[in-house]
């Protein structure tokens, strides 16, 4: 049905009138604003449920095929809600077929900020938590920690002061966060940058250890 390398993107997914809309009317909204690049690109729409989903929250269940999208006001979108701040502002509709449901959901091993997930249907359907989803220049590192029995983060979040850096990996220890980029990208002091498994290893110790999963 799908090809290895098509597009998926994805989605957050924290409104259970929003996901009625997706199941029953077969449509998702993204402000253009907020739009990561693959969104006209998607072959598949993945949604990622958050605390309101109760049990099956912090997991990817549902996708659905993408069949077309286009360009329209909020307020196009949603007519009952016309006096909304953002009425006027454009937003990516993407109109999806009948969703499906995976046999085993994708789960995030730990409570983190996700926003958009850009991957792709190989990825998709080999991925056993949220992390194997993410396609960076960071795989091989990743791969062969999860190997060793870490459990690293990938595009992370992390806030410094009044800063914040997305890392490239990101083990959090019962003393602190052993971060990890690649290349140049910006990152917060005592980043670990284009480490060895062994000085992540010897990071992860120096801070007690890996914080255990949620």
């Amino acid at each position: 049905m799908f090809y290895p390398s098509d597009r998926v993107l994805v989605a957050i997914m924290n409104s259970k009138r929003d996901f009625d809309i997706a199941r029953g009317e077969g449509w998702y909204r993204i402000p253009q604003r907020h739009a990561p690049e693959s969104t006209t690109e998607a072959v598949v729409l993945a949604f990622y449920f958050t605390r309101v989903f109760g049990d099956e929250k912090w997991s990817v269940h549902y996708y659905a095929p993408v069949e077309g999208h286009e360009l329209v006001r909020r307020s196009d979108l949603l007519p009952e809600q016309a006096g909304h701040p953002r009425a006027d502002e454009p937003y990516y509709k993407l109109q999806i077929g009948r969703l499906m449901k995976r046999d085993e959901p994708i789960p995030s091993l730990r409570w983190r900020r996700i926003t958009f997930i850009e991957s792709t249907w190989d990825r998709f359907v080999a991925a056993d938590e949220i992390n194997d989803l993410y396609a960076t220049g960071a795989d091989g590192l990743y791969v062969t920690l999860k190997e060793d029995r870490l459990h690293p983060e990938r595009e992370f979040l992390f806030k410094e002061g009044n800063a914040e850096y997305t890392v490239d990996l990101a083990i959090p220890c019962r003393q602190g966060t052993v971060c990890i980029a690649t290349g140049d990208r910006p990152a917060p002091a005592g980043t670990l940058r284009d480490p060895d498994v062994d000085a992540v290893k010897r990071a992860v110790e120096a801070l007690g250890g890996e914080r255990p999963l949620d």
